[in-house]
């Protein structure tokens, strides 16, 4: 990835790996549309000792994100788990500090949308979207969801929403994405990417 050419910062928590493929799924869709790319960050976990003390790169998977990645995107897809019907607090604490971005307008208007991932169906997947999306509002991004002229939204058995992604992973045995997800995921990259590049013009 070249520093001239713009990108989808395509941003998650992910616990066991669900969110994290959705994330993948994503950044195939960016990459469909020409002259943008896809950056797929990560934020690390929290505790009592916060994240201070972890290392700077993760053992494994995408890189933790920076508040750069975040400020010089040019659209951004914005992935968690639920946790109660919101997001999970990593993904949470990130966004707390971007106060100065907020402040500097840098996000506003880019596109944006949220994607998540549930062990049980009904587990607040649409409510985990909505409540993702305030913090964009407020940042002046322009919201992206999904059409229903994407055919797999009326297919699906298992997750997706007009809302954005999203994905049913079971309380049990972690299921994979089903090909209605993966292509909702896909389709979902490729227009923000392709609302960026509208956007930025």
């Amino acid at each position: 990835m070249s520093n001239a050419t713009p990108y989808v910062l395509v941003l998650y928590y992910s616990r066991n790996g669900q969110t994290a493929e959705m994330a993948n799924q994503i950044g195939r869709g960016v990459a469909r549309a020409e002259g943008i790319e896809a950056k797929i960050r990560t934020v690390p976990p929290v505790s009592p000792d916060t994240n201070a003390s972890l290392p700077p790169v993760p053992d494994s998977g995408a890189p933790y994100a920076t508040r750069e990645d975040l400020a010089n995107c040019a659209g951004l897809a914005l992935g968690s788990p639920t946790r109660f019907g919101n997001m999970a607090a990593p993904l949470k604490h990130f966004l707390d500090g971007t106060g100065d971005l907020w402040l500097n307008g840098k996000l506003v208007g880019k596109p944006a949308g949220a994607f998540t991932s549930t062990g049980s169906l009904h587990g607040g997947q649409e409510t985990t979207l909505l409540t993702m999306m305030m913090p964009l509002l407020h940042h002046g991004m322009v919201l992206c969801g999904l059409p229903y002229s994407e055919s797999a939204l009326n297919e699906t058995s298992t997750g997706g929403t007009p809302y954005g992604p999203t994905h049913w992973a079971g309380t049990g045995a972690q299921q994979a994405l089903s090909d209605h997800e993966k292509t909702l995921c896909q389709a979902f990259g490729e227009r923000i990417a392709r609302l960026a590049l509208k956007l930025a013009s």
